[in-house]
């Protein structure tokens, strides 16, 4: 049984050391919305939406008032909406009109982001799942608070090459289409191999098919109260750091539990999983490639790094699993560029590459996320970069992904900057090598010989 106390405990966590609930997202189901005629899906959507979250950003600040924890973001997922709309969007301004609608719908609730706007194509695409891919540039140009995420691969099914080429030609337009604010509109694109149903993190938000009409999801989040935490053990042996850090991720998801739960019981709405992911933020004292120096290496990106962070992670599931009846989600250490400080500071000082950060996704809970390139970069190339790390995740049977931000007008060398939560970056150097041959061929990748279980 989780009482007050146990938050209590945790009043110096957050005070000093950033401790926060990331965001409660509710995610909905909009299977009952799916209709022939556009207007009527758009209108059924909206009403769905309003009607099951109109309460969730009031309930939200009662909570954080009540128990004395930052809420930061309130959010809502939805059932990808290549899905919702196949029968009735016959082309990808449809698509676009349903964009608008859930744009719109969100800011009435005043929820900070609305993720699903989605497809999963990892075999193969319909009809709908092209058009709506090819809205999504239109769509995040046109609207606020939509993200956008598309499943490209899993393990079971191999990786879908001709999907992968097509997205590498959407992030280029993305960019284009929202060059105005430095190609923000990338920042809110995601690509998935192995995408889990239940995330409450954005980009890459939605609610999965096999999800009940309405769940309660909670992402909590203190890189800084496990940085603080290890300073207590500097120079003890890797027992005692990893037992700290499975203590510490413990009290962290325990105060993401009681959120959880009391979200689920005033909304009245079934309480899903808590995703007990290290999420950083621009905030200084709060970021993950601190923690990886205060285990002992003088950069993010130095040698070991790989291995440190292989073990942060093993022992944040290890210990948040224990504190939680129902973990899920992505639950681990996120290396986010834009949105870590640290990382901003391994990659000024050349410890940091792209190659380096690529080989940190094996290990890690997503993959290549919030990266500013040239924005010259190739599409092709960014399919490239698209195909290893999904490949990775393939082959590794879990979830990577890749958020990257071609900035257009800018190159290595140069700084863009997002504001809140996203950051800012400075620009990475790419491999200037081709890839067009690899890309440019049809068809998929094959599933794994691990892949058969049966």
């Amino acid at each position: 049984m989780i009482n007050q106390f146990e938050v209590i405990e945790t009043n110096k966590m957050v005070e000093e050391y950033n401790l926060d609930v990331r965001t409660i997202t509710m995610g909905i189901s909009l299977l009952d919305c799916i209709d022939a005629d556009l207007d009527a899906c758009c209108k059924k959507i909206h009403d769905k939406i309003y009607e099951s979250a109109k309460d969730l950003v009031k309930t939200g600040e009662k909570i954080a008032k009540e128990y004395g924890v930052p809420i930061v973001n309130k959010r809502i997922s939805v059932t990808p909406i290549a899905i919702v709309g196949g029968a009735c969007c016959k082309t990808s301004d449809d698509f676009v009109k349903i964009a608008k609608t859930l744009d719109d719908v969100a800011k009435e609730v005043g929820v900070n982001f609305l993720g699903g706007y989605s497809a999963l194509v990892s075999k193969g695409s319909t009809k709908a799942d092209e058009l709506l891919m090819r809205s999504i540039p239109k769509a995040l140009a046109t609207t606020e608070f939509v993200c956008s995420s598309v499943n490209l691969g899993s393990t079971k099914t191999g990786i879908n090459m001709d999907a992968v080429r097509l997205m590498g030609e959407i992030i280029k337009e993305t960019a284009e289409l929202t060059k105005d604010k430095d190609s923000l509109g990338c920042a809110k694109l995601v690509v998935f191999c192995n995408a889990p149903d239940d995330n409450p993190f954005m980009a890459g938000a939605f609610h999965g098919v096999t999800e009940a009409d309405r769940i309660i999801n909670v992402g909590v989040s203190g890189p800084g109260v496990v940085k603080k935490a290890l300073e207590s053990v500097r120079g003890e042996s890797f027992e005692v750091l990893c037992e700290t850090i499975k203590k510490t991720a413990f009290k962290v998801t325990r105060v993401g539990q009681l959120v959880a739960k009391e979200a689920s019981r005033l909304l009245g709405v079934p309480f899903g999983i808590v995703d007990l992911s290290l999420a950083p933020t621009p905030a200084i004292g709060d970021s993950v490639a601190d923690i990886l120096c205060e285990i002992g290496l003088e950069y993010a990106g130095a040698p070991g790094t790989t291995a440190a962070l292989a073990l942060l992670n093993d022992q944040v599931k290890k210990g948040g699993v224990m504190a939680s009846s129902y973990v899920g989600g992505l639950s681990g250490a996120f290396i986010p560029v834009s949105e870590d400080q640290g990382m901003i500071n391994a990659v000024e000082a050349g410890a940091l590459t792209l190659e380096k950060l690529e080989a940190m996704t094996c290990v890690c809970s997503v993959g290549l996320d919030m990266i500013a390139i040239p924005g010259d970069t190739k599409a092709t190339t960014i399919s490239g970069i698209i195909a290893d790390e999904l490949a990775i995740g393939m082959i590794n049977q879990k979830t990577t992904a890749v958020r990257v931000i071609p900035v257009i007008g800018k190159g290595v060398g140069e700084t863009v900057e997002f504001g809140g939560l996203l950051g800012h970056a400075p620009i990475m150097p790419v491999n200037q090598y081709s890839c067009d041959a690899f890309v440019n061929r049809t068809g998929r990748i094959p599933a794994p010989i691990h892949s058969f279980k049966n």
